[in-house]
């Protein structure tokens, strides 16, 4: 008979996270596969784990899939972990699995901790809908772009991010979105766990230095609540407020202009007007 393939979540931080039920299936599977055994072994030792592991990480992925698929059509169980949270959310497992589903292998997850979710329940923004993009790009063309595909979603944003990335990502995300209310969650579950909470260019002015530390969930409203909550304003004011917070970051007015019209959804002839018309009234 085939064995069986569970998908463990594993702590995120917090070591009490983990549930008896991993603990259980750890201690009773042949063999567990781990993104990192020398991480995955300090999890084992504080719980007298004492199970066989095995590398199982995106770099080995293809061929490590093709020899835990033998041993599980041999009978054999396997855990698979990754180095924190649920595998295969924005970590390796999606071969195996797959292989294992083709083989008529039976696939079990255990359920636990994710930062995804962690983060959403207690970000304050809205969470009866979602999309999870994962890590935004590295280069700034690649992030712009990607950001601007999300543009229109209604749902809330949520996405991992590094924290030497975490300014640049505030920056772009608040050129392309516009001055969405947003959250950076850092260090969940542990010691100095924090949620910094306000619109992107509150918290823009929060990471100024950059200094950010573990790892980081960045969420921010979707396009429908920011519409609503920017519905008070006029036009006008916002591109007003807009130009401004562009002007004192240094960006020369003629592009302050233009890129606040972009944001809004505003040509810029219109927009040119609107500034225009305002001066005007201030004027008389």
């Amino acid at each position: 008979m085939n064995g069986t393939l569970f998908i463990v979540a594993t702590p995120i931080g917090n070591l009490e996270d983990i549930t008896q039920r991993a603990l259980r299936v750890l201690r009773e599977a042949d063999l567990i596969a781990c993104e990192d055994t020398r991480h995955t072994r300090k999890l084992l030792s504080h719980f007298d784990i004492s199970t066989a592991t095995i590398s199982y990480h995106e770099h080995n992925e293809n061929a490590r899939a093709e020899e835990l698929c033998a041993l599980l059509s041999a009978g054999k169980s396997i855990a698979l972990v990754s180095d924190a949270g649920t595998p295969l959310i924005n970590d390796p497992g999606f071969r195996i699995v797959n292989a294992a589903i083709e083989h008529g292998i039976s696939v079990v997850p255990i359920p636990g901790p994710v930062a995804l979710t962690t983060a959403l329940s207690a970000s304050g923004l809205a969470t009866d809908q979602f999309l999870f993009a994962g890590f935004l790009p590295a280069r700034a063309g690649a992030r712009r772009a990607r950001l601007s595909e999300l543009r229109a979603v209604p749902a809330t944003l949520v996405f991992y991010e590094a924290p030497h990335r975490i300014r640049a990502a505030l920056k772009d995300a608040l050129e392309i979105l516009g001055d969405r209310d947003a959250v950076v969650a850092r260090e969940l579950t542990k010691l100095h766990e924090e949620f910094a909470r306000g619109t992107l260019s509150k918290l823009l002015e929060r990471f100024v230095t950059g200094d950010a530390r573990g790892e980081l969930v960045l969420i921010i409203s979707g396009q429908d609540a920011h519409h609503s909550a920017s519905t008070s304003q006029t036009p006008e004011t916002q591109l007003h407020e807009r130009i401004d917070r562009l002007e004192r970051e240094g960006i020369d007015s003629r592009a302050a202009l233009k890129q606040a019209a972009k944001e809004l959804g505003l040509k810029r002839d219109d927009a040119y007007r609107m500034i225009v018309n305002q001066k005007n009234r201030r004027s008389k």
